[in-house]
């Protein structure tokens, strides 16, 4: 008996000249220019083997020779008419400078959207791209989440908000034509980790303060999300948190429902009363509309997530990040859930991906018994971690 294994969290872009055969006509001299004076700030960063971002074949072989079927695509290479200052493609928000320099990132993030469309349909129930949307015209916004559930997709990739970002943040009313939308559309929202921290400018510490509080500004979001009522007045809406570790949320949703408590019996009353704005509990709303995408987590991590509830929680690898599993994922999923029982395991490693992002596993389940880790293999504790791995999975307790 193997195992099926779907990754929630995987990148993949096209080169900046493929990009460019996905811009409009009407931007095309615009794009020419651009690419003359373009400098990518990534190149020659990460793995050589870069090709497998776009390489379809490339990427499925390295794919199955770690065990994996299926996946969920986030962007992991530049688009065009990006800003200087982007250090990652997942779902990063920089603030446009001007009403132009808006319409040149929109038409960038399209030429991507329009790429994974075609990558996707490759092999279409193998891969679940997630396309990116702006939130400086929601007019814009509703057209792209419209075109990207006529093009097959079900879900869709939302930016974080840093605080400084001149948008209202997610806890805004002004947000739900978008949840509306989205609940109508069936299509799952999803934020990556890696972005939403304020502009710490170009001071010496600038990107260790990144690393330090990136995570915080990412995970301040599911409050922003479930405290404003976001999943009171759209209870059919899924959403999804990637890349953000897991244990977190244990305390989070602790200190969520304990606010909630006191506001309800009146312990502050200066707060006022919240009963008629969010009637359940922040945890009741965490089970009712929100997944985490705990991409290659530790034992620790693990341990966490059984609190959590195998039924909250996506696996992922993170290909092809060197932060990620590949090509050991085998020996993670050793390392990190050699004792769990197999009811879920399936949950987390496809049975929650399949109802989440619309996978149907079927068809996925002849290719699994080929190249799938087995149940007996990752029931085996890992004894040696690999010596060349870079990988937070193995580096963490």
């Amino acid at each position: 008996m193997k195992h099926l294994l779907i990754s929630a969290d995987c990148h993949a872009g096209a080169t900046i000249d493929m990009y460019g055969e996905y811009v409009s006509a009407s931007y095309q001299n615009a794009f020419k220019e651009w690419r003359e004076r373009f400098v990518n700030p990534l190149k020659g960063s990460g793995n050589p083997e870069r090709a497998r971002n776009w390489d379809s074949e490339f990427r499925n072989t390295q794919l199955e020779a770690d065990g994996i079927v299926a996946e969920v695509i986030f962007p992991n290479t530049i688009p065009p008419f990006a800003p200087k200052s982007l250090i990652t493609a997942a779902g990063v928000f920089i603030p446009p400078v001007n009403d132009l320099d808006y319409l040149f990132r929109l038409e960038g993030l399209r030429a991507h959207n329009r790429w994974l469309t075609d990558f996707c349909s490759i092999h279409p129930n193998r891969r679940r791209g997630l396309p990116q949307v702006l939130l400086n015209n929601l007019d814009d916004t509703i057209k792209d989440l419209e075109l990207a559930a006529e093009n097959g997709h079900t879900g869709f990739l939302l930016p974080l908000i840093p605080p400084d970002a001149g948008i209202p943040g997610l806890f805004d009313p002004i947000y739900d034509r978008i949840w509306e939308v989205a609940q109508d559309l069936d299509l799952t929202i999803t934020q990556h980790s890696g972005a939403g921290t304020p502009n710490y400018g170009k001071t010496p510490s600038a990107r260790l303060l990144f690393l330090k509080e990136a995570a915080y500004f990412s995970q301040r979001h599911l409050g922003h999300m479930i405290l404003s009522g976001v999943f009171e007045r759209f209870p059919k809406l899924r959403y999804v948190m990637t890349e953000q570790d897991a244990s977190w949320v244990i305390k989070d949703l602790e200190h969520m429902d304990e606010y909630h408590m006191w506001m309800m019996h009146g312990v502050i009353p200066q707060l006022g009363s919240i009963e008629e704005h969010l009637p359940n509990k922040p945890s009741e709303y965490f089970q009712q509309n929100v997944w985490l995408g705990a991409s290659f987590p530790t034992p620790t991590e693990a341990e966490s997530m059984k609190t959590i509830g195998p039924d909250k929680i996506l696996w992922g690898s993170d290909y092809p990040h060197r932060e990620g599993t590949y090509p050991y994922t085998r020996e993670h999923l050793r390392r990190s859930f050699h004792d769990w029982e197999e009811p879920n395991l399936k949950k987390i490693f496809c049975e929650n991906a399949s109802s989440v992002y619309r996978i149907d596993l079927e068809p996925l389940r002849a290719l699994a018994d080929r190249v799938g880790p087995t149940v007996e293999e990752i029931q085996v504790p890992l004894d040696k971690i690999p010596e060349d791995t870079m990988s937070v999975a193995f580096i963490r307790p």
